[in-house]
């Protein structure tokens, strides 16, 4: 069951490796400075970057002066990433199975990928694994769909005129890691300390309404796949539901949705 949640996963970032940064880059991107503040990241800290796709935060730590380098699963991200930073250090890889040492790393980073794992437990105790003592660990995760609201827009039209129910392999819970609690228990289970768990309040900008429709059909994976078993006037009345659903938070040329984020950060133990 893992497997077949991790190939799926795969081959959905395969497809959507090239749509990503427009979809979700502007938004992403906005998790990184805090993420980097959060795990201490300057000038010499040796980082690494797991899940990192495009690149974004890779390249922001080594603009901040560290030794950075990016893992990602995907061959076609990591492709995205090199093309977009040649000179940075990108490879492939595992989450699940960090091929590097014990001890490797002063800070370890993953940027909303902790929710496309098929055992994101494993990953959270691999980052500790290659962490120096006293290294600093922190992920970002979406808010629940009450709070990110495009996310909450696109369930709520799929469950009105749709169904979610179209034979996906089963992964863990999409919002689990939106919980506080949730994420302090497995970080302190995992053998992190000085844990601390916020909001970020990220806005999704976007040009036109059906924009937020286009990145999840195209940008993502889990709902993507969901959208993309739909019936063809089904998938019509979804989208314009989402349409409607964004056009709510018009403001002046542009469109700001609220899509807030969790960022859960802590000290190694060793």
């Amino acid at each position: 069951m893992q497997n077949e949640f991790r190939d799926f996963e795969h081959a959905g970032w395969e497809r959507a490796a090239t749509h990503y940064p427009d979809a979700f880059g502007g938004l992403t991107r906005q998790a990184v400075d805090p993420i980097l503040d959060a795990t201490d990241v300057g000038p010499g800290t040796r980082l690494l970057d797991v899940a990192c796709g495009p690149g974004f935060l890779t390249a922001a730590a080594a603009a901040r002066g560290a030794d950075a380098i990016g893992l990602d699963f995907s061959s076609a991200m990591i492709a995205e990433a090199r093309r977009s930073h040649p000179s940075m250090a990108f490879r492939e890889g595992e989450a699940e199975a960090l091929p590097f040492a014990s001890g490797s790393f002063d800070a370890v980073v993953m940027n909303f990928g902790l929710l496309h794992l098929a055992r994101p437990d494993v990953a959270i105790g691999e980052a500790r694994r290659v962490l120096t003592t006293g290294g600093r660990y922190g992920f970002t995760i979406w808010a629940g769909p009450e709070e990110a609201v495009g996310f909450g827009i696109a369930l709520k039209a799929i469950e009105k005129h749709g169904r979610s129910d179209v034979g996906l392999p089963e992964g863990p819970p999409f919002f689990r890691f939106s919980s506080a609690a949730e994420c302090r228990r497995v970080l302190e289970l995992t053998g992190f300390s000085d844990i601390t768990v916020r909001t970020l309040p990220l806005t999704w900008v976007l040009r036109s309404p059906d924009d937020a429709f286009e990145a999840l059909l195209r940008g993502g994976v889990r709902t993507a796949a969901v959208l993309r078993a739909q019936a063809p006037d089904v998938l019509e009345r979804i989208r314009l539901a989402v349409l409607r659903g964004v056009e709510r938070y018009a403001r002046g040329d542009r469109f700001e949705v609220p899509m807030p984020a969790v960022l859960a950060a802590g000290r190694s133990l060793g």
